[in-house]
């Protein structure tokens, strides 16, 4: 199983950067008069902010969300035999029709009889 990381792109982290700056400016000027919610407004502004800002000025980021993948050969194990045959022929048909070379096929056949089975 194969993990991979989701992050907003670029130009999304930087319109959330720009609305969290936003919140963050009307929470100190309007919201915090309102006590406890304006504080939890204001910290919750400036947490979106820096999310997006680590987005922005970072390769990796943060990611929103991940996505696990399956691996095709654990997938597909019933079927397997039938690829390996079909890609068996298919690599005969070539060395039959000189669209390569012997050495070629042997090579080729070699590794496709070494993967897993």
């Amino acid at each position: 199983m194969r993990q991979y990381r989701l992050k907003p792109g670029k130009s999304m982290s930087v319109l959330g950067m720009i609305v969290g700056v936003i919140f963050i400016f009307i929470g100190v000027t309007q919201v915090i008069q309102f006590g406890f919610f304006g504080v939890v407004w204001t910290l919750i502004a400036f947490a979106i902010t820096i999310y997006h800002a680590v987005n922005v000025f970072t390769n990796k980021g943060i990611s929103a969300y991940q996505v696990d993948v399956q691996d095709h050969d654990i997938a597909n194990q019933s079927g397997d035999d039938e690829d390996y045959a079909a890609k068996l022929r298919q690599l005969h048909q070539l060395r039959e029709d000189n669209i390569i070379t012997e050495e070629e096929y042997r090579k080729k056949k070699e590794e496709i009889l070494n993967t897993k089975w």
